[in-house]
């Protein structure tokens, strides 16, 4: 009898600790990546030709057309460097708006 009773004690100890490491990870890694994958998401869907943007390669250009997954990016003021990249490639955005404030 008292052989089962700490069986059962023990196996209900070890799915608290099984739930336990599960709401870690979820609070402490799922969810960040979840809200950062949603910031990302709004970012892109509020692009519109004009604004400034910062690449993943570090560059700051300004976007002159956008395409399904694809955007044309003009860099510097050279008017001839237009580079056509992948949505994905863009790590920032900045409204002309808020380069005035």
């Amino acid at each position: 009898m008292l052989l089962a009773s700490a069986s059962a004690t023990s196996s209900i100890s070890l799915i608290v600790w099984i739930v336990v490491l599960f709401v870690f990870m979820y609070f402490f890694m799922i969810r960040p990546q979840q809200k950062e994958t949603k910031k990302k998401n709004e970012m892109m869907s509020s692009m519109a030709v004009g604004d400034t943007v910062l690449t993943t390669s570090g560059f700051y250009g300004v976007i002159i057309d956008i395409a399904d997954d694809t955007v044309i990016v003009e860099f510097g003021s050279n008017k001839n460097c237009r580079i056509p990249m992948q949505i994905s490639a863009i790590a920032e955005i900045e409204k002309p708006d808020d380069a005035t404030k």
